[in-house]
């Protein structure tokens, strides 16, 4: 029986992996949001708009919310010995592997040379602009949105 794409893509996002991703990615920027909002760190709605669906680091990780949801998700849906199981929990230890490694050591860097290129720039020998400092997350950050997700996850296949 073939349905049609409105059929489908009611199933789409009626769908509990679908929705535990995208509930741990809201959850997670929720989260972060309102803990920027109580340490002063939003100054205007652009910066909690910005905040709540755009920026990245901080805590929880979102990244990593919304990867250990659905590997959690799929576990249930799927099996533990499914191949879709498998290619997510790879998805999940790379994405995790990139917050805590990659992304980190590229933010620390860029910070110390907006540091060097400030001073060069104050004393007159380059004109320096400064770049982005695309921010990584510590282990904590890494494990309580890990946490998050994983529970949001499991709600939507126990509950």
């Amino acid at each position: 029986m073939l349905l049609s794409v409105r059929e489908q893509l009611k199933l789409f996002f009626m769908n509990p992996v679908f929705l535990s991703c995208i509930c741990s990615w809201f959850c997670a920027q929720f989260m972060k949001t309102i803990i920027s909002l109580c340490y002063g760190r939003i100054h205007s709605f652009t910066e909690l708009f910005e905040m709540m669906f755009w920026r990245t680091g901080s805590l929880p990780s979102s990244h990593s919310a919304i990867v250990s949801a659905l590997c959690t998700a799929i576990a249930f849906h799927s099996g533990i010995n499914s191949d879709v199981f498998v290619l997510s929990l790879c998805f999940f230890l790379v994405t995790i592997r990139d917050a805590l490694g990659v992304r980190r050591a590229n933010g620390i860097q860029a910070k110390k040379l907006n540091e060097i290129g400030k001073a060069l720039d104050s004393q007159r020998l380059i004109q320096y602009k400064s770049m982005k400092e695309v921010q990584g997350h510590t282990p904590l950050e890494v494990f309580v949105g890990c946490l998050l997700g994983f529970s949001i996850g499991l709600a939507f296949f126990v509950l």
